[in-house]
C-alpha cells in the first residue's frame, strides 16, 4: 500500500480517520489511540507521560505502553507502517543500523530519534547483602562465557578476585533482547575484557566476532540467571536470595531504596549525580523512536510527544520517578526533533 493512504487519513477528521492498516494489504482497519512497546527501563517513563497525556486530553484514548524488552520492541517496530504496528519504540540503547535497515525495507523510512534523558546500569544486592564492591574486570571474570579465550569455571566472587567474598556468582539479569544486556556487554563487559587483555583493543576493531566471543557473550551455566524483563522481580529475587545481584536500570534501583543498595563499580557508586556526571562506568542515554509517518495519522501522537518533551527536565515527573536529566544540549536538541519532526540521519548508526 502506498504512503497516500496515510497521508489521506491525515485530511480526514482525526477522530475517523484512525490510521489506515497499510500492513492489511489495503484493508480499513484503524487504531485511535498510541501503542509503544520495547525497554522494560524506558516503560516507566512512557508511562508517566501517557497519564499525564490523559490528564491534559480527558477526550483521548489511553496509550497503550507493552513492556516487551528493546530487541523484541525494534522487531515490533521495524515490521511495518499502520494501525497493525506501534508508533513507538522504547529503547534503553541506540538503534542499530541493521535495525534501521529492517524498518526501511518494511515501509518504515521516516524515524525520530529522541533521547529522553540518561539512565545507568544499576548492580544491586539485598540491604542484607555482601556489600559488594566490583570493577568491571571483576565483572568480566565472572560473567563472561569465556574469559581469556577459556571456559569460565568460575563459581564464586573470590575464584575471580581473592578481595572478594566466597560467596557463589549468582546474577539475576536481563535476557538476551534486553537493551540492558546490551549496554551491559557494550559498558562493563567490554571494559572488563579490555582491561584483563588490552590486546583485545585492536582484536574490537580487526574482528569483532572474535571481540563478541571472547569479551561479550555471557555464560550460561547458571551464575547469570536470566529473569525477564520484570525488575520487580528481580528486587523480588535479591530479597529471597541475599548472596546474590541483581542488574537493571538505575531508577529501579532508586525506587525500591529501602530494599536493595547500589554496588559500586571501580570505585563509584550508582547514584544520579555519578550517572549524569558520567563518572559511573554504566551510564547510558535512553531513547524513543517515532514513526514520523503516524504523526501524521495517530490521533494525539503529536500531542503526546510534546507532553514527553515538558517532562524530562531536572524538575519533571520523569526524574521524580528515577530517569536522569540529559545535559541542556541534549534537552534541547530532543525537543527541536520533537518540534521539527526532524528524522534520523541513518548514517549516524552502527
Amino acid at each position: 500500500m502506498s504512503r497516500w493512504v496515510l497521508a489521506l487519513a491525515a485530511m480526514l477528521p482525526l477522530g475517523a480517520a484512525g490510521c489506515v492498516d497499510q500492513a492489511a494489504g489495503g484493508g480499513a482497519g484503524s487504531r485511535e489511540q498510541i501503542r509503544a512497546v520495547g525497554s522494560s527501563t524506558v516503560y516507566p517513563f512512557t508511562t508517566i507521560a501517557a497519564e499525564q497525556y490523559l490528564a491534559n486530553n480527558p477526550q483521548a484514548r489511553p496509550p497503550v505502553v507493552e513492556s516487551t524488552g528493546t530487541g523484541a520492541g525494534m522487531k515490533l517496530f521495524c515490521a511495518g507502517i499502520g494501525a497493525a504496528h506501534p508508533d513507538i519504540e522504547d529503547a534503553s540503547r541506540r538503534m542499530k543500523r541493521n535495525e534501521y535497515d529492517i524498518c526501511v525495507r518494511n515501509g518504515v523510512d521516516g524515524v525520530l530519534e529522541v533521547q529522553i534523558g540518561i539512565d545507568g546500569i544499576a548492580f544491586a544486592e539485598a540491604r542484607n547483602g555482601p556489600k559488594m564492591a566490583l570493577t568491571p574486570a571483576d565483572i568480566y571474570r565472572a560473567l563472561a562465557a569465556a574469559p581469556g579465550g577459556r571456559r569460565n569455571t568460575a563459581r564464586t566472587w573470590r575464584d575471580v578476585n581473592p578481595a572478594l567474598p566466597a560467596v557463589p556468582i549468582q546474577v539475576y539479569g536481563p535476557p538476551s533482547t534486553s537493551g540492558t544486556r546490551d549496554a551491559l556487554a557494550e559498558l562493563i563487559l567490554a571494559t572488563g575484557c579490555e582491561a584483563v587483555d588490552p590486546a583485545m583493543k585492536a582484536v574490537r576493531d580487526h574482528s569483532p566476532d572474535a571481540f563478541n566471543a571472547r569479551c561479550l557473550r555471557v555464560r550460561e551455566d547458571g551464575a547469570y540467571i536470566d529473569a525477564g524483563e520484570n525488575d520487580n522481580l528481580i528486587v523480588q529475587k535479591l530479597q529471597s536470595n541475599p548472596n546474590a545481584l541483581g542488574i537493571f536500570g538505575y531508577g529501579y534501583l532508586e525506587e525500591n531504596a529501602r530494599a536493595v543498595d547500589g554496588v559500586p563499580i571501580g570505585g563509584v557508586a550508582p547514584t544520579y549525580d555519578t550517572i549524569a556526571s558520567g563518572a559511573y562506568p554504566g551510564a547510558r542515554p535512553l531513547y524513543i523512536y517515532v514513526k514520523k509517518a503516524h504523526l501524521r495519522a495517530i490521533p494525539g501522537l503529536r500531542a503526546f510527544l510534546r507532553q514527553y518533551a515538558q517532562a524530562w527536565d531536572r524538575g519533571g515527573p520523569l526524574v521524580k520517578r528515577g530517569l536522569i536529566a540529559a545535559p541542556a544540549a541534549i534537552q534541547q536538541r530532543s525537543a527541536a526533533i520533537v518540534a521539527g519532526e526532524i528524522a534520523l540521519d541513518p548514517a549516524e548508526l552502527k
